[in-house]
């Protein structure tokens, strides 16, 4: 059977927010019957607030709302959520899915952990497509995860042995995430008592309570399922450190049973949803290997969710900028905290030892801070160059009838216009004048021969 629908059960026709032509009958008498869209697909920093996911009575016998759970090349695997009436043996099933054309013009980005509507479901062979996202509660940069309800630092106290610059840069770029998290240890079964004492003090002094535990020794591991209960959780850290023997762990102290719809989820698809490939560490270069290769989430009993990411080295910290950097050092609250209601003397001051500066450098992370501070300054001096201080968006609204607003790409400045027929004329002249000057040249050549 096509992925496509009919055009005469195409979900076109009955979303608002896809554009459609007006001078369809059929589109005319969908108008009128849904006063407000379901769906709008936006930019990130659209402000319009979306209403939630359709009802089943309001599903088509072609369409079904689920969350996005593994992306790999230009498929999707989608849970099913809600279906119409009917069809509800396929609850809690799967479906692969593509991304419709209209988004990617948009540039509407489909990630994983985003609650989306499937159309053109083909229940038989499992199949759909992606038509429209519903509104995002949170979003993860690194990497590009959805609706995510914790974070999860993950580093290792040997192989690989921390480092304070890379600590640092994950952890400014959980806490600009503005999502609750929490720094894990692992393999305390590689180091001594006095070197877990040691990081404990040390990340105490930065602002921080970690946790420390044993993946390969199954200890300490309850503390963090207690966290994790009934949430979606990214697991982030640099490669090597244990993400995937942590997922494997957690999801193995699950006593999930065979009449569970989890179970039967990753029975079927242990390919995207099953045990997740361990590596090792690099004996000539100390660092992890990179063994996950993809973003998932796997379920887990409870009807929470673990995020398997890619292993990365450096966050990027491109959602964070120089006024707002101070606010993701703890040390730096805490010293704005003691000083009240005393502040540093200029509002856009960022700590560098200005005049009437509240804050010192005598703490340890400064260097870091600064470092990164100078990172942040030449990247949005380079933004400020290439876009300037105005950028339009890649999505404009136009509002319909019933005053339902429409989604549609914006298209570059003069890229699509017609040429007008004063250039096109001009043009003809120009080139009529220069096979004149031509020939006059070569009747000059012809003249001066002769002579």
């Amino acid at each position: 059977m096509p992925l496509l629908p009919s055009p005469t059960t195409t979900t076109a026709a009955r979303l608002p927010f896809l554009p459609r032509r007006a001078s369809s009958p059929l589109v005319q008498q969908r108008r009128h019957h849904h006063h407000h869209p379901r769906l709008l697909p936006s930019a990130v920093a659209a402000a319009a607030s979306l209403p939630p996911p359709p009802s089943p009575d309001e599903l088509l016998p072609n369409q079904a709302t689920g969350l996005v759970a593994a992306s790999q090349a230009n498929f999707m695997r989608v849970i099913v959520g809600a279906t119409p009436r009917g069809r509800e043996e396929h609850l809690g099933g799967d479906l692969l899915c593509v991304v419709r054309a209209l988004l990617k013009k948009i540039r509407r980005r489909v990630l994983v952990g985003d609650r989306v509507l499937v159309g053109g479901v083909d229940w038989a062979d499992g199949r759909g497509m992606i038509e429209g996202v519903f509104e995002r509660r949170a979003e993860v940069a690194d990497p590009p995860v959805a609706n995510v309800d914790r974070l999860v630092l993950l580093f290792s106290l040997d192989q690989p042995q921390p480092e304070p610059a890379t600590l640092t840069r994950f952890l400014v770029d959980a806490e600009s995430a503005g999502i609750p998290f929490v720094l894990v240890f692992n393999k305390v079964e590689l180091v001594d008592d006095q070197t877990i004492s040691y990081w404990r003090d040390r990340m105490k002094s930065w602002g921080y309570d970690p946790l420390f535990l044993s993946v390969d020794q199954k200890s300490g591991l309850h503390a963090l399922e207690e966290i994790l209960e009934g949430q979606t959780t990214v697991i982030v850290g640099p490669s090597g450190v244990g993400k995937s023997s942590l997922i494997n762990a957690l999801r193995s102290n699950q006593n999930i049973s065979e009449e569970d719809p989890i179970h039967k989820l990753v029975e079927q698809n242990s390919k995207w949803f099953g045990e997740q490939r361990v590596g090792t560490v690099s004996k000539k270069s100390g660092k992890g290997k990179h063994t996950t290769r993809h973003v998932s989430l796997l379920p887990i009993a409870g009807g929470g969710f673990l995020a398997d990411t890619p292993g990365f080295n450096q966050p990027s910290l491109m959602k964070v900028t120089k006024k707002g950097l101070a606010e993701t050092f703890p040390e730096i609250r805490k010293m704005l905290a003691e000083n009240e209601p005393s502040k540093c003397l200029f509002n856009d001051c960022v700590h560098l030892g200005e005049r009437g500066c509240v804050v010192k450098g005598d703490w340890e992370r400064y260097p870091y801070y600064l470092q990164l501070l100078d990172e942040i300054k030449i990247r949005e001096s380079f933004q400020l160059r290439t876009f300037g201080t105005k950028r339009e968006g890649d999505v404009r609204y136009k509002t319909g009838v019933m005053g339902v607003k429409q989604a549609e790409p914006r298209l570059e400045l003069k890229k699509h216009r017609r040429v007008s027929r004063k250039k096109i004329n001009q043009s003809i002249l120009d080139d009529i004048d220069d096979e004149l000057d031509e020939d006059n040249w070569f009747d000059v050549k012809q003249r001066s021969r002769k002579r």
